[in-house]
């Protein structure tokens, strides 16, 4: 951080124009697939017969639906894929944030999903990062840095709202002890 940005809360003109724009927008590299659900049940001893049972779930939702926690598995990239280039990582605009800002190590300190139409096997999800707001520098007990709200905006191949997961996340730098 620069003496400049640390004495003003005013944001930086190039991150100011990033604010509700949506940034990085991608398509899973595959559909949305039941096992996923199934892994993630028989792991948590969930029984639910929404998710077992095809019956219970056409007549509560229509049809089999993906354990809603799932959501966020379809943004996060593979750490290897064929012809893929550079690191891969997930959330892309809070690692740009930390360098923007010169911030070496960040904390996510909130992380919210808010649900809207069911995801289904065989759905293909895209999604969009969004970055909702950027504090002026803070200091923690953590150190000296910045608070960002990031929101991840999921659709179906229907182009249909699915979710949103939003996160707030700290960037900071260790103050010199």
């Amino acid at each position: 951080m620069t003496a400049d940005e640390e004495s003003t809360d005013a944001l930086p003109e190039d991150v100011a124009e990033l604010i509700g724009r949506p940034q990085y927008p991608q398509t899973a590299s595959f559909a949305v697939e039941r096992s996923f659900t199934d892994n993630t049940l028989a792991a948590t001893a969930n029984g639910n017969p929404l998710y077992w049972d095809e019956a219970v779930a056409e007549e509560l939702t229509n049809g089999m639906t993906a354990l809603p926690t799932t959501l966020s598995l379809w943004m996060r990239p593979h750490y290897w894929e064929p012809g893929a280039t550079g690191e891969q990582v997930a959330l892309k605009v809070h690692f740009d944030l930390k360098e923007r800002f010169g911030l070496p190590e960040a904390v996510m300190t909130d992380n919210t999903l808010t649900f809207h139409e069911p995801v289904r096997p065989g759905d293909v999800i895209s999604h969009a990062q969004v970055l909702r707001s950027v504090s002026g520098p803070k200091t923690t007990k953590l150190g000296t840095g910045r608070f960002w709200v990031i929101d991840i905006e999921y659709r179906n191949q229907r182009d249909e709202l699915v979710g949103v997961e939003s996160y707030t996340g700290f960037g900071y730098r260790r103050e010199d002890a």
